[in-house]
């Protein structure tokens, strides 16, 4: 979605693109499918290390402004208590990550000149309801809504507007990853296990990552500024309410 989503976003010439991510490989295959490849910047950072984060934002950024942040990282998966538990590991980046990212980027976006500023959280329907061996990630993607709301109120006055996307499934290499484990553990195939998943959404289809990036596009673009503290449901219908 991070992907699509910078791709769709340079299509504008006046964007300056910051790709942040563990992976330097896949930051910079993003970057050259992405028009005006040479404006943007590919920062290969771990959003848990928010001291990291700091320094790299000041070097590539210097004193110029932030107007936008898709809080857009995470990872997904299952968790079971014991010793090798992922409940901190899911936590630390979807959570805490996102936590510092935003963070790190307000004072950029304290002084810029636009009248509105703009920061997407990628949340989940699962925030909206409980899966089953999701512990970690459903309490990360409901803190993120949390996150949403609390920093709507304390920066509104700020102009910055904070909402939260709560995606349901999207086809993307978690998603893929989510439903073969859901095959496995049925003994069915992938296949199989899809249109499974399928049946449950009210709609009866996957949302494609481009969906996500045009929906982000418009949050971004000025066209509204009253929407903030919101949870936005994006995901065929799964979560309605």
């Amino acid at each position: 979605m991070g992907a699509a989503t910078a791709k769709r976003l340079s299509a504008q010439a006046n964007h300056r693109i910051i790709l942040i991510g563990r992976k330097e490989d896949s930051l910079k295959q993003t970057l050259l499918g992405m028009q005006h490849p040479e404006n943007h910047i590919v920062l290969p950072v771990d959003i848990t290390d928010a001291q990291t984060l700091r320094k790299s934002l000041a070097a590539a950024l210097g004193n110029d402004p932030i107007e936008c942040v898709f809080a857009n990282a995470g990872v997904g998966g299952e968790n079971t208590y014991g010793e090798n538990d992922r409940w901190n590991e899911i936590l630390q980046i979807n959570l805490t990550g996102t936590y510092n990212t935003i963070m790190e980027c307000y004072s950029y976006m304290q002084h810029s000149p636009e009248q509105f500023k703009h920061i997407l959280i990628t949340s989940s329907c699962l925030a909206r309801f409980g899966v089953p061996n999701y512990t970690a990630y459903c309490t990360a993607k409901t803190g993120l809504l949390g996150l949403t709301r609390s920093l709507a109120v304390q920066w509104a006055r700020e102009h910055i507007l904070v909402n939260a996307i709560t995606p349901g499934w999207v086809e993307t290499d978690m998603a893929k990853a989510g439903i073969q484990l859901l095959a496995n553990r049925a003994g069915t195939s992938y296949e199989d296990s899809f249109n499974e998943q399928m049946g449950y959404v009210p709609t009866g289809r996957i949302s494609q990552p481009e969906e996500i990036a045009a929906f982000v596009e418009f949050m971004f673009s000025g066209h509204q500024n009253s929407i903030t503290g919101q949870a936005l449901d994006i995901n065929n219908g799964s979560y309605m309410q």
